[in-house]
């Protein structure tokens, strides 16, 4: 049995694995760059180790940080999501190590890793996949040609890409002649690899994902989907389960497929299936995550379900708790990415010292962060540094607990989003629950909200200003 599990990670994720532990009666082991001494993973772990000054290149040395691992008396590791969580070499350590890796094999990550192979994959199950390359390109005339045949628009992607990186939309050759050398270069500095294939553009897509489990006794099942469609270039911003803008049918179609990729590779352990949704509602496969996701919490609100805690499971070669007759959805949930950013300044990223900070509460909500009254947010990271999770049991009913929410979240010494989503809950066609990727970009509106300073931040700088003027 797993008694001890070093975190390869930082940030909210590693807190949120912390907990799991916790419940578990398990010990943590947190690892920390310099820059994150003081993070609050490290202050919640068991045991916490440096990882060295660079603050990043730690996070990223797989050998050492299994090395630690072993060192520490840990036998398994969780990756997280980030860094090297979707690195098959990572996996690969661990088993010569004899430490359970908590995701899934090497091989897979690998080949699921590697969007053309994907696509293959998926295309032998039978599951629908986006009109394409069938194999890396080999020159922007092979390009041409190709989206010639198919129609622009197209996109040009990284073959081994992910999180919204390497990826350019071309509405014409003009433009593909132009993006090609731009996204081979994306490619080869983001993700050491110079290959990239095409992909016929579907436009304002729904970006629907599905949440599956796979144990080693050959049961897989999904946890119902979530819809990831609002997005600011290809980045992920709010997320919903489970999606408002599919039937019951269209729901059931999309689980199968699914567990049907999920199946067909031989996946174990928590993963998440992507599609689109075009606008004549028809599903085609975009990738397969393997790992877990950031929005994970949205189907754990709608579930029930401990996803961390079954990944665990999963790793100790334990089957998965229940079986797909026994998952069942309740109500919606959606969940925010608190980003340090100025939506007024193009979304630019907002680190400092949080000067003040205070957690939403009440019925249906829930909060994962790493930051608290005092803490800096460094700059060397993503910027999200919280996630607020709303639950409901109707629609309507989660749209007004949202805002009570966002309202009652204090972040204070560095700008969020907050506002800006506050001002996406005012939007009719969000609202009514029909939305697609290109909701952002339909309303640049959105980011002429008012500012003010809140009545209770007032009156604590006017009784500052009062004491110091009295010499207090």
């Amino acid at each position: 049995m797993i008694r001890k599990i070093l975190i390869a990670n930082r940030g909210e994720i590693a807190v949120r694995i912390v907990r799991a532990c916790q419940e578990t009666d398990i010990e943590s082991v947190a690892i920390y760059a310099d820059a994150d001494r003081h993070a609050l993973h490290v202050k919640k772990a068991t045991e916490a180790y440096n990882i060295g000054a660079d603050p990043v290149a730690g996070y990223l040395n797989a050998h050492r940080i299994v090395n630690l691992a072993a060192a520490t008396g840990c036998d398994a590791l969780h990756p997280g999501y980030g860094f090297l969580s979707e690195n098959p070499e990572l996996a690969r350590i661990c088993e010569r190590r004899g430490i359970k890796f908590i995701g899934p094999g090497a091989e897979v990550i690998r080949g699921m890793g590697n969007k053309i192979e994907a696509r293959r994959s998926m295309q032998a199950a039978g599951i629908p996949v986006v009109p394409g390359s069938d194999a890396n390109l080999g020159s922007v005339t092979e390009a041409v040609a190709l989206a010639t045949n198919i129609g622009y628009p197209v996109m040009l992607k990284a073959t081994s890409g992910g999180g919204g990186r390497g990826i350019r939309r071309c509405n014409n050759e003009i433009e593909l002649r132009r993006n090609y050398d731009r996204v081979l270069s994306e490619a080869s500095k983001a993700f050491g690899s110079a290959e990239i294939f095409l992909e016929k553009c579907v436009p304002n897509p729904r970006h629907i994902e599905v949440q599956v489990l796979a144990d080693a006794q050959g049961n897989v099942v999904h946890l119902f989907e979530r819809d990831c469609s609002i997005q600011r270039r290809h980045q992920k911003l709010i997320e919903i389960a489970p999606s408002p803008q599919l039937s019951d049918s269209q729901r059931a179609t999309i689980g199968d497929y699914a567990v049907r990729a999920a199946r067909a590779v031989g996946y174990q352990n928590a993963g998440t299936v992507e599609f689109l949704m075009d606008q004549d509602e028809q599903f085609y496969f975009m990738e397969m995550n393997t790992r877990l996701q950031v929005e994970h919490t949205v189907t754990e609100a709608i579930t029930g379900i401990d996803i961390v805690r079954e990944q665990i499971r999963i790793a100790d070669g334990l089957p998965l708790s229940f079986g797909q007759e026994d998952v069942r959805r309740r109500g919606f949930a959606m969940q925010f990415r608190i980003n340090a950013e100025d939506p007024k300044n193009d979304f630019l990223p907002s680190f400092g010292r949080i000067t003040r900070y205070f957690a939403p509460g009440g019925p249906g909500v829930r909060t994962d962060a790493a930051i608290y009254t005092g803490y800096t947010i460094p700059p060397y990271y993503d910027s999200m540094c919280a996630k607020i999770t709303v639950w409901a049991l109707e629609w309507d009913e989660l749209l007004n607990r949202a805002r009570r929410a966002l309202l009652d979240t204090g972040v204070y010494g560095v700008k969020t989003t907050i506002p800006y989503y506050l001002e996406v809950l005012k939007v009719p066609e969000f609202r009514s629950g029909r939305f697609h990727t290109g909701f952002v970009e339909d309303h640049p509106e959105l980011v002429n909200y008012k500012t003010s300073r809140p009545t209770r931040e007032l009156a604590a700088v006017i009784a500052a200003s009062l004491a110091a003027h009295a010499g207090y």
